[in-house]
């Protein structure tokens, strides 16, 4: 068993592979370097709740009651890694020093796209990953309208938020439709209707062309010459894995951290094999046994689940890794709770699916594959999701998930009647 646990990011993985080593009874040392000077807090409740203000920043904390002494781990904040020497097992620190470790735990996460450097030297354009934005944009949700560029998740949610809080919203998105993408036209034009029905101006098809100060107001300038007039400017236009520093390394990198099912990162080429090096969260790119393909999921629930892995795998390298569970996540915009589970870009067609439960219209869209169910997205149904989670984990067809979908509609009909 090793004595010492380097974790790179204080981040939901890393803080999670922190608390369940401790939880299997691991009594060897723990240090968690982290980047940010803040202690480490969750980070869905950025775009929502804490933007709201319906949660403090105490309640977001990732640390539990006691804090970094009760975990027994040594935080190292403010501190970036800077490079990585599997030969003598060492991370290389941007205050010099050289960390060595026994078992290291890749969880740097991601940092969000951006637009061009001289853009976001502005002072009113923000993007929303760290504490601090959201800090500042519940600040300025009075300072006049709001151009969001991006219709993606964080981009929607922040749109459904600042309406919360009674600003005018304006949501600029390159395609057709949100989500259009990932989640197929018909999802998108709900979702689109979403925003729309809640006060939000939706502009599909617009792409940015420049963004620039004009007094105290911002100009976004689309390439449609449309100009629009904000107040704040926020961006959500994706993120990038930060394995800039693995760099060199020795590890295989490609949009990510490659890892075996176990969360152990793998060689590049030929190279020399990282003894007891693992890759959780958003940075990690896993191996699926079940198609033998690697993902990188950049959703707080797998991040919890590959910490799990990666804690048993240091504690005992030959336990067998655990079986997958269905790839999941959730976005909260105007009261509406959105789940999938799965994988949408591996459908082939998508159906979407309306059922009365209550004397209420639920949707449920059904993506399959030559029969096969690959995922699926509810909306406002949170019993509907664990339903097809089981599907999706028990490898059920499409046609299987909409029947036990459909049984369970009649069933809460008959228990509410």
């Amino acid at each position: 068993m090793s004595d010492h646990v380097v974790i790179i990011g204080a981040s939901v993985g890393g803080i999670r592979t922190a608390q369940e080593l401790r939880k299997l009874g691991f009594d060897g040392d723990i240090t968690v370097v982290g980047a940010e000077h803040e202690q480490p807090y969750d980070k869905p409740p950025l775009s929502k709740q804490l933007l709201l203000g319906t949660q403090s920043e105490a309640e977001i904390s990732l640390l539990g009651e006691g804090g970094w002494e009760a975990l027994g781990v040594t935080p190292r904040l403010g501190v970036r890694a800077e490079s990585l020497d599997i030969d003598s097992m060492a991370v290389h620190l941007s205050d010099g020093e050289d960390l060595q470790y026994d078992a290291l735990v890749i969880a740097t996460g991601v940092r969000p796209r951006t637009l061009a450097p001289e853009v976001h030297e502005l002072d009113s354009v923000f993007t929303v990953r760290e504490i601090a934005d959201a800090r500042a944009l519940r600040e300025r949700a009075d300072r006049g309208p709001v151009v969001i560029i991006g219709a993606g998740f964080i981009g929607a949610e922040a749109a459904s938020s600042f309406r919360a809080l009674g600003a005018e919203v304006t949501l600029v998105e390159a395609l057709g439709a949100p989500f259009g993408r990932v989640l197929g036209d018909e999802v998108g034009a709900f979702l689109a209707d979403l925003q729309r029905d809640n006060g939000v101006e939706l502009l599909t098809g617009a792409a940015v062309e420049t963004i620039e100060k004009d007094g105290d107001r911002t100009l976004v300038r689309l390439a449609d010459g449309r100009t629009l007039s904000a107040g704040t400017v926020v961006v959500g236009i994706g993120s990038l894995p930060n394995t800039e520093w693995l760099e060199g390394s020795g590890l295989k990198l490609g949009d990510g951290v490659f890892t075996d099912a176990g969360c152990a990162v793998q060689p590049d080429g030929f190279g020399p094999h990282a003894e007891s090096v693992f890759a959780v969260g958003d940075v990690a790119r896993q191996i699926d046994p079940r198609t033998n393909k690697d993902y990188r999921v950049e959703h707080w629930t797998n991040a919890a689940e590959q910490a799990y892995v990666a804690a048993r795998q240091i504690m005992d390298p030959t336990m067998a890794p655990s079986p997958p569970k269905a790839p999941y996540f959730w976005s909260d915009q105007f009261g509406l709770k959105i789940q999938m589970v799965g994988r949408p870009s591996e459908a082939t067609s998508v159906t979407v699916h309306r059922f009365s439960v209550r004397g209420s219209e639920k949707k449920v869209a059904v993506y399959e594959n030559d029969g096969a169910l690959v995922a699926a997205v509810t909306f406002g149904w949170p019993r509907a999701l664990g339903t097809c989670r089981q599907a999706w984990e028990a490898g059920a067809t499409a046609a299987e998930v909409v029947e036990k979908l459909a049984a369970l509609a009649d069933q809460n009909t008959v228990a509410s009647a």
